[in-house]
């Protein structure tokens, strides 16, 4: 039994994925892969995997959530009316697995920023969409731009491709969300800030970073410069670290310390990690013709593709010194050179398109004649709305530096007025068709004039011709003219639109006749004078016969037993466990304090000051008149002898002690420790010689000095 055609493609992944492409790529080809789907269960997840592999907005996942959460169901990006359970995330968790790619523009205005809190807070799992590998984030706040560490910070999630455009800047921390992605082949930032060393020195060492775009508008030469600031190139300089190796002076006498540099560079984090820009191939670069030239000149890749936005028209030195580093440094490896311009410069061409066109700039010349070899060049492409003239030098130029071009475009769109006509006449093409061998395809404006062309200059490959708004006069002689140039020539195009600025009626009208039937008319004439006669001649009869022919259709029973193979597998799930106790004990430690308080011994000296004294103690002596007692006693009898008593000398002694006493107590309660002993020895000794004074006999009262 043979499979139906519809379901025997699905055995060939290739041919299905085609298949499904074509139909998405085409009118409503999203519906029409929503109704496959839902059409036949073998197409299901074929079509939902490429229906879903790439999302413009947000709105679709959260359009995921049940109806009732929504707070509207035909906008889901306006958020949710209530936090999800976890059983409203089944469908987000079962087709974000198939998200590869995911835009979010903050422009469009489309996807309500409530939204971010909630993939924070309640999601399920962390990696909502865990196959995501290209992210497309456009945001002018810089709580968006926070918010891109949702798909940024995950170590699971390596994305291949991002691109940010902010018009905020980017914080110090910016790389530190984008460690963890190492596998981005993609890298485009238009942003303030993107020109950091630190982020410079990240994309630098990406070891699979193949394509590079940077805006370097509104940037200085020394901004630029910094870019590259902490970027190690592949040789050392002489006052890198690395570069400082022994002379061999003191090879002997010194330790090699290259093992020591190597792990210093490790720590400090200056250690080389593999070839700047190893695998680059493609670079876009935005700015002014001088920035682009300093930042070409700090690589040194091998460029395939190099498409640069220029503010229109450049300096005319700054374009002739970028183009000989164009051709010095990338001329063997370059394949594609395309070079636009930047919105800023397209202002020149809106003032051509209304009323103000008198008062316009002149049309200015893009040189082609500073170009090098540029021997493996396919593709050149220059669409500029200022520097839209072209000259037969450098159409000879370009065929002679670049043989093996298949397409050319020099400024297909441009408009030229009544006052300034195109340069180059169809026959200023004949070495570009002569010397490029495999053109399929040139786009340029031209002025058709009249003329003659090589007869050698002709080309095989030439297949597509784009004139645009070409000025044409005689319709007979461009037809001959292309004629030889393309012989092949399967398209022509021109422009017919009435409305777009700077139509000219009268040469779309040449255009659009047919070039090739006026050259047959032309030529038709000489074919008149041949003359042909027809001889009707009988035909002879062919012999025929009868036969019949057996039209049975043999036919064939076949079975065929499609009983599956089946087998049985079991699985043992029992999980491995083990005990484990902790002690939690907790530890503590026995200090002993000393708190005997600290004594000093300390001895004073209370030695009291003595004083030695002399007292003259000779009595004076008084001559008294002998008196008659009129009693007749006489008072000069010998009994009138004096004697000193000695209670005034006891008296004293008493109070002499008792001073002592006092004195003693003092002394011993003040300082009984440092009191010296010799104190009281001459205490003691005092008081002995004052008691021995007293002690002394009696006195006579003739010694006594009595006044009168």
């Amino acid at each position: 039994m043979s499979r139906p055609p519809a379901i025997a493609v699905l055995d060939s992944p290739e041919v299905t994925q085609k298949i499904l492409e074509a139909i998405l790529e085409s009118a409503n080809g999203r519906r029409a892969l929503s109704r496959l789907a839902r059409t036949c269960r073998a197409w299901l997840d074929p079509a939902l995997n490429v229906l879903w592999r790439e999302l413009d907005s947000l709105a679709p996942v959260i359009g995921l959530f049940p109806p009732h959460l929504l707070k509207k169901t035909r906008k889901p990006g306006l958020g949710l009316t209530a936090p999800p359970q976890e059983k409203d995330w089944e469908k987000i968790l079962k087709y974000g697995g198939r998200v590869l790619r995911i835009t979010y523009d903050e422009f469009s205005n489309n996807v309500s920023a409530s939204i971010f809190p909630i993939f924070e807070e309640y999601r399920p799992r962390t990696y909502i969409l865990p196959n995501l590998q290209h992210l497309t984030w456009k945001i002018i706040t810089p709580d968006n731009l926070d918010r891109a560490g949702l798909f940024l910070t995950s170590g699971r999630m390596k994305l291949q491709s991002f691109t940010l455009n902010s018009s905020v800047s980017l914080p110090d921390t910016f790389t530190d969300h984008l460690l963890a992605q190492d596998r981005i082949e993609k890298f485009a930032v238009v942003a303030p800030g993107a020109l950091s060393p630190t982020i410079g020195k990240w994309v630098a060492y990406l070891p699979r970073l193949k394509s590079l775009q940077l805006d370097l508008s509104s940037r200085s030469a020394f901004t630029v410069n910094g870019f590259f600031k902490d970027v190690r190139s592949g040789e050392s300089t002489p006052d890198s670290i690395e570069s400082h190796t022994d002379s061999g002076v003191y090879s002997g006498e010194e330790v090699d310390f290259t093992e020591i540099r190597k792990s210093l560079l490790d720590l400090t984090g200056d250690a080389k990690k593999g070839s700047v820009f190893a695998a680059l191939t493609q670079l876009q670069l935005t700015g002014v013709v001088s920035n682009i030239s300093t930042f070409l000149g700090h690589l040194s890749s091998p460029l395939a593709q190099l498409d640069l936005v220029i503010e229109d028209p450049p300096d005319a030195g700054d374009w002739r010194d970028l183009s000989t580093m164009i051709c010095e440094k990338f001329g063997g490896s370059l394949t594609s050179l395309r070079i636009g311009a930047t919105l800023s410069s397209k202002y020149g061409d809106l003032v051509r398109s209304t009323s103000r066109a008198a008062a316009a700039p002149a049309p200015s010349r893009l040189s082609l004649e500073h170009l090098l070899s540029l021997p493996v060049l396919r593709t050149i492409s220059v669409d500029l709305p200022e520097s839209i003239c072209f000259v037969a030098a450098d159409i000879a130029r370009l065929a002679e530096v670049a043989p093996n071009l298949e397409e050319v475009r020099l400024c297909p769109l441009a408009r030229f007025s009544p006052a300034t006509p195109p340069q180059l006449t169809l026959e200023n093409l004949a070495p570009l068709v002569k010397n490029c061998r495999r053109l399929n395809t040139l786009a340029v404006v031209i002025h058709a004039r009249p003329g003659s062309a090589e007869a050698s200059a002709t080309s095989d490959s030439l297949l597509w011709l784009h004139v645009g708004h070409s000025w044409v006069a005689d319709t007979l002689q461009v037809a001959i003219l292309l004629s030889h140039f393309a012989p092949h020539l399967e398209t022509i195009k021109w422009f017919l639109e009435r409305n777009r600025p700077g139509f000219n009626e009268a040469n779309a009208r040449s255009w659009q006749k047919n070039l090739r039937l006026t050259e047959r008319r032309a030529v038709a004439p000489a074919q008149k004078e041949v003359v042909i006669e027809y001889v009707e001649v009988a035909a002879p009869r062919p012999s025929t016969s009868d036969k019949a022919i057996d039209a049975t259709v043999v036919t064939v029973d076949r079975g065929v037993e499609a009983k599956p193979s089946t087998a049985e597998f079991s699985a043992q799930a029992v999980p491995s466990t083990r005990n484990w106790a902790t002690q939690v004990s907790p530890s503590y430690v026995s200090i002993m304090i000393d708190a005997t308080p600290p004594t000093v011994e300390m001895e004073v000296d209370a030695t009291p000051q003595t004083v030695d004294t002399q007292v003259d103690a000779t009595p004076e002596l008084v001559d008294i008149a002998t008196a008659v007692d009129p009693t007749g006693k006489d008072e000069s009898e010998p009994d009138s002898r004096i004697k000193w008593s000695s209670p005034n000398a006891s008296l004293l002694s008493l109070t002499s002690i008792l001073s002592l006493f006092g004195f003693l107590c003092r002394a011993v309660v003040s300082s009984p420790l440092g009191f010296p002993f010799r104190m009281l020895q001459a205490t003691f000794g005092l008081f002995k010689r004052r008691t021995e004074s007293m002690d002394r006999g009696d006195v006579a009262l003739d010694t006594l000095n009595v006044r009168p």
